[in-house]
């Protein structure tokens, strides 16, 4: 893939990572957040774009919708998070799944590492914030993160019809 490519891709999956967080919210009670489907284009950002452009779509694009909804003390969080997620996504699905030629199986089991790190790293950073009262988001954050892990692997036999993605899936 050129380089020109890359960031077109980038650009268009950070437009869509913001699009889906912003697009269906389902209020968590108790912590003010909301579980949302823009997980899933974080995954596939990493394992479609690669750790460098898939972090920047990832942590960009889920920034700005944190930015554009009003949770300003977030953003920085999440866009760390969210890079993270898609460069662990990469190395997952392509690296130790490298050789297994089930993008189904893999996908799962990528997703698996993308929710342990959604809950993770939230919990890590708003217990800075909130102290014990962090742990109470981890529910809602492992319910978000297996809405993106069973989206992403829905949509990866799909893309994987796209002529761009079919040797990357």
């Amino acid at each position: 893939m050129t380089k020109t490519k890359s960031m077109v891709l980038a650009a268009l999956f950070a437009a869509l990572a913001c699009v889906a967080t912003m697009s269906l919210h389902i209020p968590t009670p108790g912590t003010g957040g909301y579980i949302h489907p823009g997980d899933a284009i974080v995954v596939l950002s990493g394992i479609l774009l690669g750790p460098v452009y898939g972090a920047l779509a990832a942590g960009l694009g889920s920034a700005l919708a944190d930015l554009l909804a009003g949770y300003m003390i977030y953003v920085p969080i999440t866009f760390f998070v969210k890079a993270l997620i898609a460069v662990v996504c990469y190395f997952v699905y392509h690296k130790l799944l490298g050789k297994m030629n089930q993008p189904i199986v893999k996908g799962i089991i990528t997703g698996c590492f993308s929710t342990v790190i959604v809950a993770a790293g939230y919990c890590f950073f708003e217990y800075f914030m909130y102290g014990n009262g962090a742990f109470a988001s981890v529910p809602a954050n492992l319910i978000q993160g297996l809405s993106g892990l069973i989206i992403a692997t829905i949509l990866l036999p799909i893309l994987k019809q796209v002529p761009d993605f079919k040797s990357i899936i």
